[in-house]
C-alpha cells in the first residue's frame, strides 16, 4: 500500500479509468456480438443498423485512447466483412 499522498490519491484515479475502460471494452465486445448474432439470422437490415452503432462505438474507443487504433481497424474489417456476406 502506498504511503504517499500523491500515490494514494493516483491510484483511486487509476481505479476509476480502469473500470470506465472495461465499461467501454465490454460495450464494444457486446455491439460485436449483436452484429454477428444479426448475420446469423441473415438480418441485412439490422446487421447494417447494427454494424453503424458498433463503428461508432470502436472510433470512440480508438480516439479515447482504450483500444489501439489497429484494433479497431481489425474488429471494423471483419464485422464489414461478415454483414457483405450476407449481401
Amino acid at each position: 500500500m502506498a504511503n504517499i499522498k500523491s500515490q494514494i490519491k493516483r491510484n483511486a484515479t487509476n481505479e476509476k479509468a480502469r473500470q470506465r475502460n472495461a465499461s467501454a471494452k465490454s460495450r464494444v465486445r457486446t455491439s460485436i456480438k449483436k452484429v454477428k448474432a444479426a448475420v446469423e439470422e441473415k438480418d441485412l437490415a439490422k446487421a447494417e443498423l447494427l454494424l453503424k452503432e458498433a463503428y461508432k462505438l470502436i472510433d470512440k474507443s480508438v480516439s479515447d485512447g482504450i483500444q489501439h487504433e489497429n484494433t479497431g481497424a481489425r474488429q471494423k474489417a471483419e464485422i464489414a466483412k461478415l454483414v457483405d456476406s450476407i449481401r
